[in-house]
């Protein structure tokens, strides 16, 4: 069975507070955009995970796809071992959730492909162990995420007349890395991101923010130049999208233009 995770964008991303488990309290709007891998499992006698196209850093045996097939066969022992082909297109370390697509769709290929019997919400609780952007992989349509990103409300928002640029510098920023630079403290008096996030998409330059953004320009100034430079090619709106290091534009339809972006940085178009 063969399956096509894509990634997502962040329109927004305001960072509340830290928990006492350590993670982070957000509040942020999942979108889905259609770059995608490809993820294949068939029957084996022994569990393989083979990867190609883009590289992908640190050992296989911890990819979300390999976790995910292992905490189903936790649940249920006859599941049989499987070879996992994944050809990986979306850019890594970026912002937009390849890994995590890549684990959940894992998920539910498995229960789709050997008839496991989980339903929606149960596999949204496993996807909520992989991940914090896991769950929403699942729903794939836009959604208001809260807590940890696992908690979702889908929202009716629909960007497809607009067209897509992502650039993504090639610099790999961890999580962890982007969560230890620190934030502004939160402004408990501006509207909720659901309120602003319904305003005309020319609103948005003025009122979306990524919290992300002001420490991880202060550690890599090119990427403030990267964003200043779609606005300057015409952009509605710009943003680093989740903690780096892509960033997109939203452009009037058809008005996209990948080239003359320089070296280093590779820009995919979403028509």
């Amino acid at each position: 069975m063969v399956v096509f995770p894509n990634c997502k964008i962040n329109l927004g991303l305001n960072i509340l507070r830290k928990r006492e488990d350590g993670f982070h309290d957000l509040e942020t709007v999942f979108y889905p955009l259609a770059v995608r891998d490809v993820l294949e499992a068939v029957r084996s006698t022994e569990l393989q995970f083979h990867a190609t196209g883009r590289p992908i850093p640190g050992d296989p045996s911890g990819n979300l796809c390999v976790t995910a097939f292992h905490l189903l066969k936790k649940d249920f022992p006859e599941l049989p071992f499987i070879q996992i082909h994944l050809y990986k297109h979306i850019p890594i370390g970026g912002g937009l959730g390849g890994g995590s697509a890549d684990g959940a769709l894992m998920l539910q290929l498995l229960n789709d492909q050997f008839h496991l019997g989980l339903t929606s919400g149960q596999l949204m609780s496993y996807a909520a162990r992989l991940g914090s952007d896991c769950p929403f992989f699942l729903l794939n349509k836009p959604c208001l995420g809260k807590g940890r990103g696992e908690s979702l409300e889908p929202l009716t928002l629909d960007l497809s007349s607009y067209s897509f640029l992502i650039v993504n510098p090639g610099i790999h920023i961890s999580t962890a890395r982007a969560f230890s630079l620190g934030f502004p403290l939160p402004d408990a008096g501006g509207p909720p991101l659901e309120a602003l996030i319904s305003h005309p998409v020319t609103r948005w330059a003025r009122e979306l923010k990524n919290d992300f953004e002001g420490p991880i320009f202060g550690e890599y100034p090119s990427l403030e130049q990267i964003k200043a430079q779609l606005y300057k090619r015409g952009a509605i709106y710009a943003s680093l999208t989740g903690s780096g290091s892509s960033l997109f534009g939203i452009f009037e339809k058809g008005n996209a233009d990948v080239t003359g972006w320089g070296p280093g940085c590779e820009v995919i178009a979403v028509p």
